[in-house]
């Protein structure tokens, strides 16, 4: 009975490495050093490890399949996904949609996208520490904002210091020099913002008040209701995101408190809750479809040249004032 083909596995415990490297090394993709590379090709002939023809035959065969993994928690993921189909479409690449949620962890979502031989990943929202991603073997990567957490991906976000700054600048030309952060907690971006809001309002000698929250209306109301405990509200509120200030804005009015004219709100993203009748948000607008654009190009570059040089794209913000907020009332 002839004896069994050696396989990767084998190559792999020959080392003590991983299969995932042994994979990486021997289709000559990016992550591996030299000396790595040498002493798995040299396992290999040494264990009379070859590809199985016929397999290598089928991996050859392109996918051209992009996955996405998102949250479905933000409207302005749901705008972004919309902008990256038609721009994945324009290109020859479709798109394969990884949602997480509370039922669907990062490690499963993973699994699902990389059973449909994706070729790429764009991450719109990562879990924490995103290790399940950063161990991707010879995966290209692109993040389009969240923390910065993912080294081997290209980076493509909105400018959220330019895009606070803006805001605080806006305020701060209405008369406003009581300015509270309502920061979005832990969500992605949040710690960005706040940092931001903190430099710019120090920047032009305004003293800081952050009230903890996040990116949810719920957060945005809870926020509202502490700050109206005080003794006295601030004329300006900046929240970190739409979601979370049209919370803010909603129990503010309810309590009977007049916006603008006694306290201005301001929002992020210019999301479609920014934009409804009743909300009318003065907030930062940064293009989906640009972004989009953007990440798709980082992607198909990095798939047709794993060696390329790593995207780092900064998308420029632009204010929009709308009703919410005016000048301050002397005091």
């Amino acid at each position: 009975m002839p004896e069994p083909r050696p396989t990767m596995k084998d190559v792999a415990d020959h080392l003590g490495v991983s299969r995932q490297l042994v994979s990486l090394v021997l289709r000559d993709l990016p992550g591996a050093s030299e000396e790595t590379r040498r002493r798995v090709r040299a396992a290999a002939e040494e264990l009379g490890y070859h590809p199985d023809d016929s397999a290598r035959v089928l991996r050859g065969h392109r996918s051209r399949r992009l996955g996405v993994l998102f949250t479905m928690r933000e409207p302005f993921e749901v705008d972004l996904v919309e902008e990256l189909f038609a721009g994945a479409a324009e290109r020859g690449y479709a798109l394969v949609l990884g949602p997480l949620s509370a039922a669907r962890s990062q490690r499963t979502v993973l699994a699902e996208l990389l059973g449909q031989r994706i070729e790429g990943l764009l991450v719109l929202a990562a879990e924490g520490g995103s290790a399940t991603i950063d161990d991707l073997p010879g995966i290209p990567l692109v993040q389009l904002g969240g923390p910065r957490a993912l080294e081997t991906a290209d980076d493509v976000r909105v400018d959220d210091t330019a895009g606070i700054d803006l805001l605080v600048e806006h305020l701060a030309g209405l008369g406003h020099r009581a300015i509270t952060h309502v920061s979005g907690g832990d969500g992605p971006n949040a710690r960005e913002r706040r940092l931001a809001y903190e430099a710019a309002m120090e920047r032009r000698g305004l003293a800081l008040d952050v009230v903890p929250a996040a990116f949810t209306e719920d957060a945005g109301a809870r926020a509202a209701q502490d700050l109206l405990a005080r003794k006295r509200l601030p004329s300006a509120i900046l929240a970190a995101n739409d979601r979370c200030a049209a919370g803010v804005l909603g129990t503010l009015v309810r309590a009977g408190v007049r916006v603008p004219a006694d306290v201005s709100v301001a929002g992020f993203d210019d999301s479609s809750i920014a934009r409804l009748p009743y909300t009318q948000m003065t907030t930062v607008r940064h293009d989906p479809a640009r972004l989009a654009g953007a990440a798709l190009d980082a992607i198909v570059r990095r798939i047709d040249d794993p060696d390329a040089t790593t995207v780092r794209h900064l998308e420029p913000p632009l204010l929009i004032v709308r009703a919410s907020t005016g000048p301050a009332l002397a005091r």
